[in-house]
Parts: C-alpha cells; structure tokens; sequence
C-alpha cells in the first residue's frame, strides 16, 4: 500500500525538492520510500541506494565502508548508527561529511513504526559557535589574567598600605616617646627659667632670662606643632564632642592670651555671649588658641583684636577678628600651606608657618567649617562654625575660670612627685619662691621608705603621669588611700592625649601640660587649694 496517494505524493515529492534540509522517509521495515535531491547530493550516494525499497542497514553500510561514520569494522558501525537513528522518538546528531562539512541529523519515528531523518549543513553555525566559544575562553583567560594581576596589584597595594600604616603607628609611638623624653628637660628649663624670671626682676639679668624663656617657648612651640600633625596625620586623633558654656570658654581663651597682648600693647576682649557649643573641647582651643596667637603676632603695636560667639541659624560662629597686617584673596591658598609665611607676616614675628596647617588639618577632622575675610592693611576675621545644642545641660569645670594669677606669697604645703631629679629641683625652687612648704619624691617606694608623710600632711600633690614603676594616677589612688580621700591632685604631664585626660577627669583630678606654664600651675594650685578649704594666699 502506497505512503500517500499517487497524486498528492508527486506534489509532495516535487515540494520536498525545494526544502534546502535533506530529507528520507522509511516505512516500518526500515526502508527507503522517498528522498530529496538535497538527501542524494549531501550524502552523494550511488543510484542503486536512491531507489525506493532501498534498505536503511545498506545506506548505513555503504557509508561505514566509505569512512562516514569512523575508522572500524563497517557492519558494527553500520548497526551502531541505525540505532542511534532510531533509539528514541526523535534524536539529534552530528557527523562529518565527505568534504568536511559538519551535517546535523534530525530523525523521527513515524506512529507506523517508519523514520523520517532530515539533516542540513551546519558548518557555518558550528564555526561560529567554535569561534564564539574560543573568544569567549579567550575572554576568560584574559580575565583571569586580569584578576590575577588586579589580585597582585590589591595584595602589593595592601602591602603597601600595611607597610604606611605600621610606619605612621611607629612613627606616631615613636614622637609620643621622644616627646615626652624632649619634653621632661624642657619642662625643667621652663620651671628654672620661671624662677629666675621672677627673681631677675628689676635686675640686669631681667632682659636676658625674658629671652631666654622666649627660646623655650618657640622650641615648645615647634614640638607641640609637630605632635598635632603627627596625631592628625596618624589617625590617632579621636574628636570627643561635648557640650560646654561658649561664655567660659571665650573667658580662657582670654585669660590664656591677655599677658601676651598686653606686652605687644593690644587691646584684647571678648564679646558677652550665651549658648552652648557641641565640640571637643581640647582641638577646638587648639584651633582658636592658633588663630588668637596669629591675630596677637600680626596686629601692629596698639591694634585690637577681638574675640565673639554669635548665633547663626541652627550654628555658632565664633569670630576672631583684628586689625592686623591682612592679606588679600590671592594669598589664601598660601596661607594654610606648610612651612609658608607672607613676606610682611615673616618680619613682624618668628614663626615656622605650621599654626594654620593645623588649624585646616583639625577643622578638617571635626568635619567643622571655617571661612576667612580680610583686606590687606586693614585686619582680618576667621570664622568657626560650631554645631550649637538647645536645652541641655552644658558640662563645667569644677575649678573656676582661671584669671590673671596674682604671684603674691603662697602658704601652701605641695607634695611633688616625679621621676625626673631636675625636674623635682626646679619645680621645688619656683614653689617654694612662691612661699609653699614643698617635699619631693622620685617614687611612691621613696615616700614609703623616707617616710615623708610622717606628722606632715600635704594640702595638694602634684603627679608625674610617667612614673618608673606606675602611672600617675595609680599613685595618686594609693595617695588618697593611705593620705585622706580627699587629697586634691594634679597629673602633671607631657602626654596630652585625650584618654589620659579623659582618665583624669573621671577620678576629680587636674591636668597640667608639660612644659608647665607658671601662670596655668598657679592657676591650677589656687584652685586646688580652694578645694581643700585652704587659702593660698598668706594673711
């Protein structure tokens, strides 16, 4: 019985012949019934195998001894591609042909148990799926390879990085020790050049123990500059906010800088004010103590200088103001350069041109904004703008505004500690100039051993923050443990970091920087004996 009636099948066959697939049916006995001229050309076999009734197995061994399908034996090979043909419903192959062509093998099981296999050429789309496979291995390498060096690039960088940040930590450590190692004996200097200040009065030597204590104050100067870039530069340098009363704190910036205005015959004020500011108290006197030191230097004999808080929006802005020598707009840039100074500002006053640097390095790490005017020959304004807080309680210190000390005779009994000799002998000579009856001791041990405490109690100490065996403020405890409770104490101390400030504050006890400063001690020993219910002054 015929596949298809007579004439519909010369239609289809005329029909199939335009398909550009090959295309071969087969009854149920895996006969040929029909084929295409793409089939015969593609496959290019003989007449006898394009006859109808021509079996499949034939075609299949025709082509195995041809080499189609592979070196071997040719009725294995002949079987073995029968049945992939027709192992399942429709399967989906590829083959080499004769002249290199890749063909693709499409096969179908017909519902009588007959096979339609159609196969095209597709050597076109498997080079480009070869050649889009290679570019994309490609690809992969070459990211790989990237990766790889991007890998090396980050570990060198990280190394790298590694390597500047041990630096920076030893190079921070190492100016912490040698400051404090530096400023021990300048510390002495200061406290022996105090005493012979006030002793030099009135006297020829007056003039030269004054320049004298101008030398250590710019050696002072120089260092604590140095420790501010290193601490910011580092990262050690953790700001800790906090509120406080922007009327006390303008009072100490005013006290702090009235002796040097009046030597340079400046008239220095602070506006009234009211407000609380929301700031770390240490760097921002820092910044303010720089721009009121530079208003002082670089305003002309009798000039003014001019210190206020006034609310702006939600923000303070705290002005330093003078009538100083000025610059223009040009000039701003180089103003916070380091180790730069305007021609005019260099001939009024000694300097390194470090105090601004800092300044812009601190303003920068409080995340604060400061905004400068000025005209040359007329003055200039620097101003700050502080974060402001409403309804709250500000934080004051427990001693009061310090003010110009009065250096008349004190009556107080000082016990000093501190692991330097030259500096217990120049701190005992300016106390004891001032009229205090002092002791001295190299350690907690020599106190102990020496017994120095016997029928004599003091009315304040004054600790070394690093002492050989303990910390300042240990030793201060075992003090009030064994002395009173309330022995009033200060640690007094080159290391100026906030945690040891911090330390102090939480145990009531007074902080003094090295290099002291006569006027900050006195200061600091009026308040301290106020605390004890002792007068230091005589009657």
């Amino acid at each position: 019985m015929p596949l298809l009636p007579d004439a519909p099948a010369s239609a289809l066959l005329v029909a199939v012949d335009y398909i550009p697939q090959g295309v071969a049916v087969f009854d149920n006995g895996l006969r040929l019934v029909v084929s295409n001229k793409r089939y015969d050309r593609l496959l290019q076999l003989p007449d006898d195998l394009r006859r109808p009734g021509t079996a499949l197995f034939d075609i299949a061994l025709f082509m195995a001894e041809r080499g189609d399908l592979g070196p071997g034996d040719a009725a294995r090979l002949a079987i073995e591609r029968i049945k992939v043909l027709t192992a399942a419903p429709t399967t989906i192959t590829q083959r080499s042909a004769l002249e290199g062509q890749i063909l693709e093998f499409h096969s179908s099981r017909l519902p009588d148990g007959g096979l339609v296999v159609s196969f095209s050429d597709v050597s076109a789309r498997v080079r480009a799926e070869r050649a889009l496979e290679q570019i994309n291995q490609t690809l992969e390498r070459r990211v790989e390879e990237r990766t790889q060096a991007l890998t090396q690039v980050n570990a060198q960088l990280e190394a790298a990085r590694a390597k500047a940040d041990a630096a920076n930590h030893d190079k921070t450590r190492f100016l912490a020790a040698a400051s404090h190692d530096l400023l021990q004996p300048l510390n002495a200097a200061r406290l022996y050049t105090s005493t012979l200040i006030e002793r030099a009065k009135s006297t020829t030597f007056a003039e030269l123990a004054n320049s004298i204590e101008a030398s250590l104050t710019a050696v002072e100067d120089i260092m604590s500059a140095l420790l501010d870039i290193s601490r910011i530069d580092s990262g050690t340098l953790k700001p800790a906010p906090a509120p406080m009363q922007a009327q006390d704190f303008l009072k100490k910036i005013e006290v702090e800088f009235a002796p040097m205005a009046r030597e340079r015959s400046i008239t220095l004020r602070t506006a009234n004010t009211s407000g609380t500011i929301l700031a770390d108290r240490q760097l921002l006197s820092r910044i303010v103590q720089n721009l009121v030191s530079n208003a002082i230097k670089y305003t002309p004999v009798g000039g003014k200088v001019l210190i206020g808080i006034r609310r702006r929006g939600n923000r303070l802005r705290l002005d330093v103001i003078d009538t100083g020598i000025g610059f223009n707009r040009d000039q701003h840039k180089l103003l916070f350069a380091e180790f730069s100074r305007l021609e005019r500002g260099a001939r009024m006053a000694q300097g390194l041109g470090l105090g601004l640097s800092i300044v812009q390095r601190l303003v920068t790490a409080l995340d604060l904004t400061l905004e400068l005017d000025s005209k040359e020959g007329r003055g200039s304004r620097f101003s700050l703008y502080l974060p402001s807080v409403r309804h709250t309680r500000a934080a004051t210190d427990e001693a009061p505004v310090p003010t110009e000390t009065d250096f008349g005779t004190l009556n107080l009994r000082i016990l000093c500690v501190d692991n330097e000799r030259p500096i217990l002998e120049a701190m005992e000579g300016l106390l004891t100039h001032w009229g205090c009856d002092v002791r001295t001791a190299l350690s907690l041990k020599q106190i102990d051993r020496e017994r120095l405490l016997e029928g004599w109690y003091p009315d304040l100490v004054l600790m070394d923050y690093h002492l050989d065996q303990t910390s300042g403020l240990d030793a201060i405890e075992w003090l009030r443990h064994n002395v009173g409770g309330h022995l009033p104490a200060a640690l007094v101390t080159a290391d100026r970091s906030q945690a040891v400030r911090i330390l102090a504050e939480e145990r009531g006890i007074a902080v003094v920087a090295k290099p002291v400063k006569p006027a900050a001690l006195r200061a600091t020993i009026s308040g301290l004996a106020n605390q004890s219910g002792r007068s230091p002054l005589r009657q």
